[in-house]
């Protein structure tokens, strides 16, 4: 059983700050559990053009307010307490943030804990694991 609480998590190096946003992640590839599960936050005004080409994630908004928006087609959808947004398809997209956004968010397959996106808005798979 692996049993973490956030508040620990934020101050350990579990939480990874980078620019428009900050994730603890409370489960990492080495928990084996073939997924990995983080708490991030979107800072306010924050425009993060992203292309997950490695790895599929799902996101549910906890608070806050903004938009996502899909490259391939041009639609944006609103983002509030409530959604969700899985990106099933390595969709290229722009996440913005009105507000402050509080999100759950779910990779597959698990990051190993201090990646920040590459130039492409990508997380490579392989670096450097989180041993705590």
């Amino acid at each position: 059983m692996i049993v973490r609480s956030l508040d620990e998590a934020r101050k350990s190096e579990r939480r990874v700050v980078s620019k428009g946003w900050e994730s603890t992640r409370l489960l990492l590839r080495n928990d084996q559990m073939g997924f990995s599960f983080h708490i991030t936050t979107i800072y306010r005004d924050a425009e993060l053009h992203m292309h997950y080409q490695n790895h599929l994630e799902a996101v549910y908004c906890i608070s806050g307010s903004g938009e996502i928006r899909n490259e391939a087609d041009g639609v944006v959808h609103p983002i509030r307490p409530g959604t969700v947004y899985a990106l099933d398809k390595h969709d290229k997209h722009v996440l913005r943030a009105f507000e402050e956004m509080q999100m759950a968010c779910v990779f597959n397959p698990p990051l190993h804990g201090k990646e920040v996106h590459n130039p492409d808005g990508a997380y490579e798979l392989s670096a450097e694991a989180v041993t705590a």
